[in-house]
């Protein structure tokens, strides 16, 4: 399908959905002209009309807060966009990391999705895998690329016991900080090997069925 075969609404407009590539949050609820969709799509960046204030705008233009596209689908009746985007910062004008953080009219004690876990995890994962081409020398995850899964699985089970520690401590700062050392370890570990976070995500799933 052709931006000319979408189903454009009366006034020029489409419906698009903004969602986190890595998370899967939804960020917005926004609306593009043909104008937005096709500088997104040549930009890579987000470009959006605001029916307030009658102009095309871009996500972050005052900000900074720009969000990278890395994916733009359409329904299946051509009347509604998808763009999956990598975000700089909050979404919301209100500082919050999605338009969608403002409440739930379901239970209050339904759990909530946080999407802060999975969009440090998803910058980590690309930093990781960034400095596998960098010198050892200078960047210790290129180091502990360079030393292999022996010196890895070392230094995880050495961050596992820390963990440990620290929860017998029963310090709550001092957990997090030490889970996040095993994590970090642990995804250099699926990076030396080729692993996917996709696959350990299918893994879970399966064992939850």
């Amino acid at each position: 399908m052709s931006i000319d075969d979408l189903a454009w609404g009366r006034d020029g407009l489409l419906p698009v959905v903004i969602q986190d590539a890595g998370s899967g949050a939804v960020l917005t609820l926004a609306y593009a002209n043909r104008e937005a969709l096709e500088r997104t799509l040549a930009e890579r960046q987000t470009y959006l009309y605001s029916r307030s204030r009658a102009r095309l705008w871009k996500k972050g233009e005052t900000s900074g807060h720009v969000q990278h596209v890395a994916h733009v689908a359409y329904d299946c009746d051509g009347d509604a966009l998808l763009y999956r985007v990598v975000p700089s910062g909050p979404a919301c004008h209100t500082g919050a990391a999605s338009c969608f953080d403002a409440g739930s009219l379901l239970d209050a004690e339904a759990p909530q999705h946080d999407p802060d876990f999975a969009r440090a995890v998803e910058h980590l994962r690309k930093t990781i895998a960034a400095r596998r081409d960098a010198s050892p020398e200078t960047s210790y995850t290129a180091r502990l690329l360079h030393d292999g899964v022996d010196h890895i699985g070392k230094k995880i089970g050495e961050e596992a016991t820390e963990v440990v520690i620290a929860a017998k401590n029963g310090k709550p700062a001092e957990i997090a900080w030490e889970v996040a050392d095993l994590l970090y370890h642990t995804l250099v570990l699926l990076e030396e090997r080729g692993v996917s976070l996709d696959e350990v995500g299918r893994e879970l799933l399966r064992r939850a069925e």
